[in-house]
């Protein structure tokens, strides 16, 4: 269904039924996953009624876990060297693969 969602076809025409014409089980699937998704915290992407055991849920229905990912590492350690005030204005981070990187540095040097 996010599939479905993202390219905004009925889900019938995604299994390979159907014309591409939204059918009314179409329709309830994808409010369905509209209503599931609303209720979804946006920090953590959970809901609570997965909390709430009224609701059927569990205080301990989740684990918090500690994982590193180094392309966060790198972004939070240039982010560092951006100049305070206007000339740090609308300075991005982002990461490019070393190859990529290294031919944009090659063809700069080309350039001068």
């Amino acid at each position: 269904m996010q599939l479905c969602r993202e390219y905004r076809i009925p889900h019938s025409f995604f299994r390979g039924h159907g014309d591409g014409t939204w059918s009314d089980l179409d329709r309830r699937k994808a409010t369905a996953l509209e209503e599931y998704l609303r209720l979804v915290c946006p920090s953590c992407g959970t809901r609570a009624d997965e909390w709430d055991e009224e609701a059927g849920g569990d205080e301990d229905a989740y684990r918090a876990t500690t994982q590193r990912c180094i392309g966060c590492q790198l972004i939070a350690d240039k982010q560092k060297t951006v100049p305070e005030g206007d000339e740090g204005h609308g300075v991005k981070i982002g990461l490019l693969p070393t190859s990529v990187y290294a031919a944009l540095q090659l063809q700069k040097k080309h350039r001068h």
